[in-house]
This record gives structure tokens, sequence and C-alpha cells, in this order.
């Protein structure tokens, strides 16, 4: 190696240490992380109305105002698989807990697909992986995941369903549904929200929930809080519905 080379890289700086706004968030991430809970919401069957499972949905400490910016602070510390491995453990915990035999829905984050912990025969869901459905959500950039096909079948040979979140949310990308071979499709409640006076909104639910089930899939209506949304919904061919209508999330009795 030359002189000129050797300088050149002993004169490369060093990593900046974090800063005390950085070690700030880390500290009230780290006790958000430990105080984190859960709060269930049922979903229900279209038909009749019957609990056909549950979403489970995170309530982080007050220091954060909600969720997503629990999660953005995640991203920005590089923590986002050890809040992901979090939420399972904890679902997994509660359903375990109460003998829950219906459907149990956990929000995964687009970097939780290249967790090698996701699908691991140790992981806390493992035991009940035919009552897990894994929700990616529409909008996530999961189409810059490499093989993302051969991931969700890696899900789907240790026995979990999936489901696409969100459809609907912005800007729809329907070829999600080859890739991803849903099992289920949660539409938007920008889609469900006063629906029953919206025509556009009914022929668009409508062709979405028939070619679902022309390729095997249940569609779920999310946003639920009136009874004549929920009337038209089933009427358009939704299978199963979620929202205020039918309970707000709690935790798992």
């Amino acid at each position: 190696m030359s002189p000129d080379t050797s300088d050149s890289l002993l004169a490369l700086p060093a990593e900046d240490p974090p800063g005390p706004a950085e070690r700030a968030l880390g500290a009230r991430y780290d006790h958000a992380l430990a105080s984190l809970t859960l709060a269930f919401q049922p979903i229900v069957r279209a038909s009749d109305h019957q609990v056909i499972g549950v979403e489970a949905l995170c309530r982080p400490h007050p220091s954060f105002r909600g969720p997503a910016e629990l999660i953005a602070a995640a991203q920005r510390l590089g923590a986002v698989r050890d809040l992901g491995r979090r939420v399972r453990q904890l679902a997994a915990a509660a359903f375990h807990r109460t003998r829950e035999r219906g459907l149990l829905f956990v929000n995964l984050h687009p970097d939780d697909l290249l967790d090698p912990a996701l699908a691991s025969p140790s992981a806390p869901l493992a035991a009940s992986a035919d009552h897990v459905v894994f929700e990616i959500t529409e909008h996530s950039p999961t189409l810059g995941i490499p093989d993302l096909g051969r991931r969700i079948a890696g899900l789907r040979e240790a026995g979990y369903r999936v489901a696409i979140d969100d459809l609907g949310a912005g800007h729809a990308r329907m070829s999600l549904f080859r890739p991803l071979s849903a099992d289920f499709i949660k539409l938007d409640m920008s889609l469900s929200r006063g629906i029953d006076g919206h025509p556009v909104k009914q022929q668009l639910v409508e062709s979405i929930a028939r070619m679902a089930r022309t390729r095997g899939i249940q569609t779920i209506a999310e946003g639920i809080e009136t009874e004549g949304e929920a009337r038209i919904l089933a009427q358009l061919g939704c299978d199963h519905l979620q929202g205020y209508l039918f309970g707000r999330p709690a935790p798992l009795a």
C-alpha cells in the first residue's frame, strides 16, 4: 500500500457517537418497548356478525403519541425488528393465555420480512401458526424486498396465512395480489366510511370483492361504524367486517 493511500485511510473520520437527542430518544424508546401493551379488536363475519378473529394493535407508553410515532422512532434507531419481535411475543402470550381459537391478525413492518426469527420454529407464534394471519400493509415498500415471494412462501410453509392490509389507501397497487398470493385482503376504512350513500365506492368494493373471490381470497372491510355501512358491505360481497360498530380495541379477555 502506498504512503498516500495509507494516509488517506488513517484520515477517515470515525463514526459520530449518538448526540444528546438520539440518546434521549433511545432511552424513551427502550422504556416504551419494555412497557408496551397490546389491545385486540374483533373481526366479525359479515353474514351474521359472529367473531372470527381479532387484530393485535400496539398501545405504546404515553411518551409516544401512538403506534406510528413509536414505529418512526424504531426506524430512526434501527430497532424495527426488536419492536416486531416484542409485539409478536406479547400477542402470542395473550393468545395462548386465553386459549383463543379464532384467528389472530398481527401486523408486519416490511423489515420484519427480513428477520430470520419471523418463521423460526422457536418463534413465539409458531405453536399457533395455523391461527395466525400476518398483515402486510398495502402501501408499505414491500416491492423493494428481495425474494418477496420466497419469503411469503416460507411463512406459508410454517403454517401462517397472509393478509394485504389497507387496500385502497392512497395509491393502490393491485399487483401485490400476485407476489403475495394473499389469503385475506383488508379494505381501507376510506372505502368503508359512508359507503351506504356512495355509489362509486360501492362499485369499487363490489369489483374488488368479486375479483378476490375468484382467487379464493377473503375480504375484510375495516372502519365500520354504522349499521348502514355493515349492511351494504355484506350485500357487496365482503366476507368479514371490522370497526367500532363491533368493538373497540381492548385487552383479550
